[in-house]
């Protein structure tokens, strides 16, 4: 720590827990920690320990009650030099005689610098920096000495500056902040100087350089700095042929239909447009203090024919909050405020061909109190009107983005399986994470953190982690398309199953080290486009790959190793790959041919032989090459003349 306050919080429960300060608990002789103890208090020389009890989380305080300002004369009580402490702190958690936690701080503060004499009202007058640099001699780094090899430092001797007078600074750095340029007529700074130099240079004074004053004179253009803010899109406009998968959903004040859903980043976007067709289930987090309500149900809904739809709604009231509140902090009755939110809303969309013909949706009202933190969800699911007791007929048979993979485990008496990857909750530990189904087209990477002890078996341990990741694939086939049936096994591919690498490295009898843990789960969804259903594409899976990434398992030690347990990572990756629906035709033989003469595929371009002779060429003046060209074409002329049969008859007379 740096200041003279610090914050750190302790998990769990702290009843009956007692909080400690110990200062400067490293021997001085061997450099070493001393062994803590639980008999210590909240108060250690001027450190002071301040712990605010919560239900699962305790805030602890480790503040300083002295001062840090640096000592005047016959001053006590203040800072001797401007580092003024260098300490070492440990905070100590214990149950009895029990430490239950232990943190080490390592404190290096600095005295508080301030001005102590009179300020002046004069502004600093700047100069104008297109005459005049600002800073003349930039190598002067050191305020009141002299900086060896800057001879521009007005504070170096002229004894010291004979000591380096050699080796000064070169360039800008060194002081020569406005340069001789190289057009100028006195100046000898080129290495080959043109014949018709002294007719073309410049003779200006130094106050006009391109390094410093106004070089040029003529119209100052504004530049066009691009605006890093997104522009909002106020009118998206009325759709009056019907909506197309993936169209924004209008309402009658011609704005988007928005519902809160989840971004890239994780987070919950509470105006985000609802796409058609695409169904979505989220769950956002949020607080009494952030609540903040959402469209309202009145409005009503384009349906996409420049008709509108009013929502039929639908109110009910929560019974069970357990679902919805996941954590609570312990207030007293007297100073709790509650107010009535909305829990969940679930919307039906009622579509035929491009538009909506009914809107219901169910709203879950509930009592929401300060200090806790509600889970709400939101669905949207889109219905065909030939929809039958609530379930969809399957008009499109292929994938639609967002919905469940289809799995099944052909070689058992009860065919439904399930591809799932882990969702973790709270320490993200393997024990009480959940898991979730493969989403179609959504690439996900998950995890959960397995607990290992250090006297593990390697080959128990690797054993363990493939059953935990093997239980997230039970399925043998993968289903090609959504309503893939059960009877059919040509509606389903089976999935490749690649065995983990194993090298029987041996760990030469060490504890606390496996190599070759599969940790990683990877899963290869190849898919494709095979066609489409009233514009809708259709999309098929066609193979399915799952294979292991091992890793090298080395028990961390922390702090004074006196914890038997480490931590293994283990994660599930699932990526969807598109290719083309049919394999691309075999190049022909005139494709060969022309890909000779692609001057973007080979290195020899021959219909750029002439290319020096075209005005795209800019290696050198256009004269010089039309002047190069009529050259060779006359030697070309003149031995094509040479060589004919009657040359040498007329050069022999």
């Amino acid at each position: 720590m740096s200041g003279p306050r610090v914050n750190s919080f302790f998990l769990g429960n702290s009843s009956g827990v007692n909080f400690s300060i110990i200062l400067s608990p490293r021997d001085a002789e061997t450099g070493k920690l001393q062994l803590a103890n639980c008999s210590g208090s909240k108060r250690a020389g001027d450190w002071n320990l301040d712990v605010i009890p919560g239900v699962n989380t305790s805030k602890v305080t480790v503040s300083l009650s002295r001062t840090l300002e640096l000592c005047l004369p016959n001053a006590t009580e203040c800072c001797p030099s401007p580092l003024c402490m260098v300490e070492t702190l440990q905070v100590l958690a214990c149950r009895g005689s029990v430490m239950l936690a232990q943190l080490l701080i390592q404190a290096e503060i600095f005295a508080n610098s301030s001005f102590a004499g009179n300020v002046s009202e004069n502004a600093t007058i700047i100069p104008n920096q297109a005459f005049k640099p600002l800073g003349s001699c930039p190598c002067n780094l050191t305020a009141g000495a002299c900086d060896v090899r800057c001879c521009c430092d007005l504070e170096c001797t002229p004894d010291l500056q004979q000591l380096f007078s050699g080796s000064c600074f070169p360039g800008v750095f060194g002081g020569d902040v406005n340069p001789p340029y190289d057009q100028l007529c006195s100046s000898q700074s080129m290495e080959y100087t043109p014949e018709w130099f002294p007719f073309l240079c410049v003779q200006s004074s130094l106050d006009n350089t391109p390094f410093l004053g106004y070089f040029y004179h003529g119209s100052i253009s504004t530049p066009k700095v691009p605006s890093f803010k997104i522009p909002l899109q106020t009118s998206p406009g009325k759709p009056f042929t019907g909506y197309r998968e993936g169209d924004p959903i209008i309402t009658e004040e011609d704005e988007y239909f928005t519902v809160p859903q989840q971004s890239m980043a994780g987070q919950c976007v509470g105006n985000a447009p609802v796409a058609y067709l695409h169904n979505f289930d989220v769950k956002c987090l949020t607080s009494l203090e952030s609540y903040k309500e959402g469209l309202p149900h009145d409005v009503r809904i384009n349906t996409g024919t420049a008709d509108f739809v009013q929502q039929n709604v639908l109110y009910r009231a929560i019974t069970d909050r357990g679902k919805f509140i996941t954590e609570s902090e312990s207030l007293l009755a007297a100073e709790v405020l509650c107010q009535n939110v909305t829990f969940a809303e679930h919307y039906k969309f009622i579509w035929k061909d491009k538009n909506i013909e009914q809107v219901n949706v169910t709203v879950f009202h509930g009592s929401l109190c300060d200090g806790e933190i509600l889970t709400q969800r939101f669905t949207v699911e889109f219905l065909s009107l030939n929809s039958t007791h609530g379930e969809e007929l399957f008009e499109n048979p292929g994938y639609q983005v967002g919905k469940p993979v289809k799995a099944a485990n052909l070689n058992a008496s009860d065919p439904l399986g399930s591809l799932n990857i882990w969702q973790p909750a709270g320490r993200g530990l393997c024990a009480s994470a959940t898991d979730r189904p493969v989403l179609f087209g959504v690439d996900s990477y998950s995890g959960c953190i397995l607990e290992v002890d250090i006297n593990e078996d390697c080959s128990f341990l690797r054993g363990n982690v493939t059953e935990k990741l093997n239980a997230l694939v039970q399925a043998t086939h993968i289903g090609k398309k959504d309503n893939s049936s059960y009877s059919d096994l040509n509606d389903w591919v089976e999935i490749i199953r690649l065995d983990p690498f194993s090298s029987n490295v041996s760990t030469g009898g060490f504890k606390g080290i496996c190599p070759d843990i599969p940790a990683n789960l990877n899963i290869r969804i190849i898919f494709a486009k095979v066609g489409a259903v009233q514009g809708i594409p259709q999309q098929e899976i066609l193979a399915v790959q799952i294979s292991y990434s091992t890793v090298l398992w080395q028990f961390q030690c922390g702090l004074g190793c006196r914890n038997t347990l480490s931590f293994l990572p283990i994660t599930a990756s699932v990526q969807f790959i598109e290719v083309p629906a049919q394999p691309p035709l075999p190049v022909t033989r005139y494709q060969k041919i022309y890909a000779e003469f692609d001057c973007n595929q080979n290195e020899v371009c021959w219909p750029q032989l002439l290319y020096p002779l075209t005005r795209f060429y800019t290696g050198e003046p256009y004269s010089q090459c039309l002047a190069k060209g009529l050259f060779l074409a006359f030697l070309v002329l003149l031995a094509a003349i040479m060589s004919n049969p009657w040359f040498s008859k007329l050069w022999n007379r």
